[in-house]
C-alpha cells in the first residue's frame, strides 16, 4: 500500500495491517520482554490467532479514525512501528507511541518513523496537539520526545501500576505552530 523510506539504511514505514499477524507475533517473540519493561504492549499476542485479532482491533480502530499501528521494516523485516492514540479530530489532540525489538535499538528508527506520523497528524488531519506518554524510567522513549521537540508538560506521580511497581507517568507534547518551526529549522540545518 505504501513504504515510506525512513533513511538509506533500508528502514521503511508501512502500514502494519491483520495479514502481518504472523511477522508480527516473531516479532514480539524477539522483543517481548525488552517492549514489555514498561507496558504491557504485545502481552496478549501469544499465537497467530492473537496476533491477527490484535491488529484487526487497530485496524478497526483506524476505520472509526481512533488509533493505528504503522511498522518499522529494516531490511525487510519488521522489527517495531509507532502508533497514534486517543486521535480525535474534532478537538485536535492525539497520543503517538511507539515500540522496537532490542536488535534495532540504537540506530533512531522511532524518531524517523515519528516524523511522517506527526506531520500527517499535523498537515493532513489537523491534530494541533500531539502528546507522548512514558514511564519515567523509559529513558530510550523520553530521548525520542526530546529529539522530536517535544516540551514535558508534566508527570502523573505513581499513576500507572504495571509490574507490580506504580510507574511514574511523564507527559510531552508538540503543538503544530511548534512541529512546523521544527520541520523548517530541521530542514534548513539539512542543507
Amino acid at each position: 500500500m505504501y513504504a515510506i523510506s525512513l533513511g538509506d539504511d533500508g528502514a521503511e514505514l508501512r502500514p502494519l495491517e491483520p495479514w502481518h499477524a504472523e511477522e508480527f507475533l516473531a516479532h514480539l517473540g524477539r522483543g517481548r520482554e525488552f517492549i514489555g519493561r514498561f507496558i504491557p504492549f504485545g502481552s496478549a499476542v501469544t499465537d497467530p490467532v492473537s496476533a491477527r485479532e490484535t491488529l484487526q482491533r487497530y485496524a478497526d480502530l483506524r476505520a472509526a479514525d481512533k488509533a493505528s499501528y504503522h511498522g518499522i521494516w529494516l531490511d525487510g523485516r519488521l522489527v517495531g512501528g509507532v502508533l497514534t492514540l486517543n486521535f480525535d479530530a474534532a478537538a485536535g489532540v492525539c497520543e503517538v507511541g511507539c515500540w522496537l525489538e532490542p536488535a534495532a535499538t540504537g540506530r533512531g528508527l522511532v524518531t524517523r518513523a515519528m516524523r511522517p506520523l506527526i506531520d500527517w497528524a499535523v498537515e493532513e488531519r489537523g491534530i494541533h496537539r500531539v502528546e507522548w506518554v512514558a514511564a519515567a524510567g523509559n529513558t530510550a522513549s523520553l530521548n525520542v520526545a526530546r529529539r522530536l521537540g517535544m516540551t514535558r508538560d508534566g508527570v502523573r506521580r505513581q499513576a500507572h501500576l504495571y509490574g507490580g511497581v506504580r510507574h511514574d507517568l511523564e507527559l510531552w507534547s508538540i503543538l503544530a505552530p511548534e512541529w512546523r518551526e521544527a520541520r523548517v529549522r530541521t530542514a534548513h540545518s539539512d542543507h
